[in-house]
């Protein structure tokens, strides 16, 4: 198993001005550590360290060795902000893992089968590509798997259509709110359009 760790510094200057500045000034992204019956604790993390880490999906759901000026702790990653256009990370959440504790992350997507519904006629569109779950450290799943062999045109796959992974809950089904997590469609243009274009 890949070894996922990460060095941060304690930071004192909070606020969206000190946050810019670190970004700016120092390359730094700021984070907040929560969880773990301790305070929330502000820290910073090189830009280049953090988005080398998270170049590898597996990331996001495994825990972290979080090394703050020193001290080890095992976190995981609660939520990301990126840069709307450019996509580099802003700011990231972590949350402490403490065995035998519930912990709440974000897991990736991992759509299968895709090719069955497309032979039918029909178009996938993917709504979510990553589902927030609540388990112990040692349920945390790499991924959440969703299978479209049996989808039709015109169903929609649902938060209550995946089988969740032992031990593991969907936090927006335990608050009663059924996601759609992907669709089948029949295609926007018709044949004859695109028999049309290309006469």
């Amino acid at each position: 198993m890949t070894d996922f760790i990460l060095n941060a510094q304690a930071r004192t200057d909070l606020g969206k001005g000190a946050s810019r500045r670190l970004r700016r000034l120092a390359s730094q992204v700021p984070a907040v550590i929560y969880g773990g019956d301790k305070e929330a604790e502000s820290v910073s993390i090189l830009a280049k360290e953090i988005a080398k880490l998270f170049e590898n999906e597996a990331a996001y759901s495994h825990i972290i060795e979080l090394n703050v000026d020193g001290k080890k702790q095992n976190v995981v990653v609660k939520a990301m902000q990126r840069h709307p256009a450019k996509q580099f990370i802003l700011h990231a959440d972590f949350v402490r893992v403490v065995a035998g504790q519930k912990l709440t992350a974000i897991v990736p997507v991992h759509f299968i089968n895709e090719e069955a519904p497309v032979k039918k006629g029909g178009e996938i569109s993917h709504v979510v590509n990553e589902i927030e779950v609540s388990c112990e450290a040692k349920d945390l799943p790499e991924f959440i798997e969703v299978d479209l062999a049996a989808s039709e045109i015109g169903s929609i796959i649902h938060l209550s259509d995946l089988k969740a992974p032992k031990g593991v809950e969907f936090v927006a089904l335990a608050h009663g709110n059924d996601l759609a997590v992907a669709n089948v469609h029949a295609p926007r243009v018709a044949p004859e359009a695109e028999e049309g274009a290309a006469e």
